[in-house]
C-alpha cells in the first residue's frame, strides 16, 4: 500500500510518499500549483505499482486545496482530507521540538494515513462549489446586517423616532420610505395624496392614512439633526443594502436550484428551511462518512471537553474546533425548530427546566437534531413525529 501525503499552500504543495511498511518510495518533494504541477504529480502516481492501493491524504485548509481534488477526482484518485489540528497534535506525539515546516507536515500527513481509517469523500454533485454558494450567502447576509446596523445608529441622530414608529424593524417599506425620503424634513414635507398612495402600494395597504399622517407629525417634531453628510451616508447604505437584497435572493434562488436535485432527508423536518439544509448539506458533505452521531457533533465543534483523571472527571464547554459556517448554521435552525417542532421545543423547555441558560439549551437542541438526522440519512427515511 502506497501512503501520498500532501501538504497543501497557496502557491505550491508538498507531498511525501511511503509504504505502509515505512519504506519511503518518494523523498519530500514540491510542486507548483499550476497545470503543470498537477500532471508532474499526477505523472509520480502513474509510476507506482497498479496493483497496491493508493491513499492520498490532505490537510483541509479552505480554497486553496480545491482545484487540486478537483484535478485528482478527475484523473480517478481518491483522497480524504485531515483538520489541520488533528495533524499537529499527531505531530506533537513524536516530538518536543516546535518544528513545523511544509515537507514535516507533509510526512506526518502520510503517517496518519496509516494510523486511522482512510474514508474518502462520495459525492454525487460539486459539493465544494455547493459549499462556496452557502458561505457566500452566508458572508452577505453578515454585511448586510451591518450596513443595516450602520443605518439604524445614523437614524439616531437624524431622525431617531422613525424605526421605535415602525416596532424597532427595517421592513421593504421603511427601507422604501427611507430611499425615497432619506431625512425627517423631506418626510415632514410628504405629498398626501401621491406619497401616501406609494407607500401604501408598497405595504400592501398594511400601512393606513392615519399611521402615515403619524409619521408626517412624528417628522416635524423630530429631535433629530440631519445635515448634507449624514444624508449622503443613509443614501450610499441604502443603496449598499439594496444592492445586497439583490444579490442575496439571486444566491439562494440558486440554492434552492441546487437543492432540489439533493435526495436529502433534511429538509423533512419541520422548522428547518431549503437556505438551513443547504448549509448542513454542503457542510458535512457526505454522511456516509461518519460512523455515528459523536463523529458529526465533532466535526461541527459542538463536543465538550473532558477532563479525566483518576477519580477526577470534569466536562467544560464545545471545543469549537471544526466547520464555524456549520456550528452558525446549527444554533441559528435550533430557534426556528423550538418554535415549530414540538418534539425540539419539549426538549429546550425540558433543558430550561434543569436550570439551562438558552444557549445551552439550545446546544442540547442542536445534539438532539444531529442524532436524528445521523438516523434518519442512515436510513433513508423522512422524519415522522410518531417515531420520535
Amino acid at each position: 500500500m502506497y501512503l501520498v501525503g500532501i501538504d497543501v499552500s497557496k502557491f505550491k504543495h508538498d507531498c511525501f510518499i511511503v509504504t505502509d511498511n515505512g519504506e519511503v518510495v518518494k523523498k519530500p518533494f514540491s510542486f507548483d500549483n499550476s497545470r503543470d504541477g498537477f500532471l508532474f504529480l499526477i505523472n509520480v502516481l502513474n509510476q507506482l505499482d497498479k496493483t497496491k492501493e493508493i491513499r492520498i491524504g490532505l490537510e483541509a485548509t479552505g480554497h486553496y486545496g480545491t482545484n487540486l481534488k478537483n484535478f485528482l477526482k478527475r484523473n480517478d484518485f481518491d483522497f480524504a482530507e485531515f483538520n489541520p489540528y488533528l495533524i499537529k497534535k499527531f505531530g506533537e506525539s513524536f516530538s518536543l521540538r516546535k518544528t513545523k515546516t511544509d515537507k514535516v507536515d507533509a510526512k506526518l500527513i502520510a503517517q496518519v494515513l496509516m494510523v486511522v481509517d482512510y474514508k474518502t469523500y462520495i459525492k454525487h454533485f460539486n459539493i465544494l462549489s455547493f459549499k462556496s454558494l452557502t458561505r457566500l450567502r452566508g458572508k452577505l447576509v453578515k454585511s448586510r446586517s451591518k450596513y443595516l446596523v450602520q443605518l439604524t445608529n445614523l437614524l439616531d441622530v437624524a431622525f431617531p423616532e422613525f424605526k421605535p414608529f415602525f416596532d424597532n424593524r427595517f421592513t421593504k417599506t421603511t427601507l422604501f420610505i427611507l430611499k425615497k425620503y432619506k431625512t425627517a424634513d423631506k418626510i415632514a414635507n410628504m405629498d398626501k395624496v401621491n406619497g401616501f398612495t406609494e407607500i401604501k402600494t408598497m405595504s400592501r395597504h398594511k400601512y393606513k392614512d392615519s399611521k402615515l399622517t403619524q409619521l408626517v407629525k412624528l417628522a416635524r417634531n423630530t429631535i433629530g439633526t440631519c445635515d448634507d453628510y449624514t444624508e449622503i451616508q443613509i443614501d450610499i447604505i441604502l443603496d449598499m443594502i439594496f444592492k445586497l437584497e439583490e444579490h442575496i435572493i439571486n444566491v439562494e434562488k440558486e440554492i434552492e436550484n441546487i437543492m432540489s436535485e439533493i435526495d436529502t432527508i433534511i429538509s423533512s423536518i419541520p422548522g428547518i428551511g431549503i437556505q438551513s439544509a443547504a448549509i448542513i448539506v454542503s457542510e458535512y458533505e457526505d454522511f456516509n462518512r461518519f460512523e455515528n452521531p459523536g463523529q458529526m457533533l465533532a466535526f461541527a465543534g459542538l463536543d465538550v471537553r473532558i477532563n479525566q483523571s483518576g477519580t477526577s472527571e470534569q466536562h467544560g464547554k464545545m471545543v469549537k474546533r471544526g466547520s464555524g459556517q456549520l456550528r452558525y448554521g446549527l444554533m441559528s435552525v435550533a430557534n426556528a425548530l423550538i418554535i415549530n417542532n414540538y418534539v425540539f421545543s419539549e426538549y429546550y423547555y425540558k433543558k430550561r427546566s434543569e436550570g439551562k441558560c438558552h444557549r445551552v439549551a439550545c446546544s442540547h437542541v442542536v445534539k438532539k437534531l444531529i442524532r436524528i438526522i445521523y438516523h434518519l440519512e442512515k436510513n433513508q427515511m423522512n422524519f415522522d413525529y410518531n417515531k420520535i
